[in-house]
């Protein structure tokens, strides 16, 4: 994410790791299933190596921690790598009757530890499981990406939702707003803010200063086996009220007599999204957040998400010169 501290008329840009592979010789870890051991002086350290100012913590690592003492000991331990507790991620839809509820304790818990840990954003995703698995495709609506529908999507979805949304956000933000918290929905496939016009709804419903928008544009890409809408487009709408930005770029392999897209997750330099033009937007909008790369899923962490970060280093040098 991109975070702007001026300088003598330089724009400082800030980069977080959100990092989809835990693996460091001899550690190989579900990044879903971390516990904060994990983090090991050897991991922060090449994180930090790599370029790295912050990390994205999911709430379910803090919540290990439970108490303030041991949530900053934890942040305490990252600064001493050179880090910080850039962003915890909670998670889950928030309006549906089986997950909803729980989901909103975990926004609730978020808040509170990411005060703890000094945090600057509480993020977002509100997608659920798979309420009809195994369906035969296009049958029903599904949470799995690709297909040409999509469970909870923004195109089905009816108003009292965003309203129902809008309550739940509006409380995060005032409870948010004595940490100096602020509270970002991401752009996320399999949800009803999976696009520019359904954030842009959220967010002007919401109305207050620290809630904001995470643009994942990448998500645009993932939801539907034919994007909604142009990449560029949804990143000039969204840029204006982005407070936290997550990067990552596919290839799509579209299969149209399926009606299906499978997609292969790549460096940024090397998908379809054009992520200068990306920046480009951001640097515009002046967007003050930090620049979250979603890393490798699959093979080598640290040579792939390295190849990203400093492709995204040299856009922004090259936007500032």
């Amino acid at each position: 994410m991109v975070f702007r501290c001026v300088t003598g008329g330089i724009q400082q840009m800030r980069f977080c790791y959100g990092h989809r592979r835990f693996t460091l010789y001899p550690q190989s870890v579900d990044s879903w299933n971390l516990n904060p051991d994990n983090y090991t002086g050897d991991f922060l350290k090449r994180t930090k190596d790599i370029g790295f100012d912050a990390l994205e913590v999911g709430v379910e690592v803090l919540s290990q921690l439970g108490t303030e003492r041991k949530v900053k000991d934890f942040s305490s331990k990252l600064n001493d790598a050179g880090l910080v507790v850039g962003c915890v991620r909670a998670g889950g839809t928030l309006h549906d009757a089986q997950n909803g509820p729980q989901n909103r304790a975990k926004l609730t818990n978020a808040i509170k530890y990411g005060g703890w840990a000094g945090a600057e954003v509480v993020n977002s995703a509100i997608s659920a499981p798979a309420r009809h698995p195994g369906h035969p495709p296009g049958s029903l609506p599904g949470s799995q990406s690709g297909w040409a529908v999509s469970q909870d999507a923004s195109r089905d979805a009816m108003l009292y939702v965003y309203d129902e949304l809008t309550t739940v956000f509006q409380n995060a933000c005032l409870m948010a707003s004595d940490a100096g918290i602020d509270i970002t929905v991401e752009v996320h496939q399999n949800s009803p803010v999976d696009n520019s016009w359904s954030a842009l709804l959220l967010y002007e419903k919401v109305d207050r200063d620290n809630f904001g928008i995470n643009p994942d544009i990448g998500n645009v890409l993932w939801n539907y086996d034919v994007p909604e809408e142009s990449f560029d487009e949804a990143i000039d709408k969204l840029a204006p009220v982005a407070k936290y930005w997550h990067c990552k770029n596919l290839y799509t392999v579209y299969h149209p007599e399926n009606n299906r897209s499978v997609f292969v997750r790549v460096p940024l330099p090397d998908g379809e999204i054009d992520y200068r033009y990306a920046m480009s937007a951001m640097h515009n909008a002046g967007y003050s957040g930090y620049m979250t790369i979603e890393g490798a899923s699959a093979g080598d962490q640290w040579h792939n998400d390295a190849k990203s970060i400093t492709y995204a280093k040299k856009i922004w040098d090259d936007l500032e010169s």
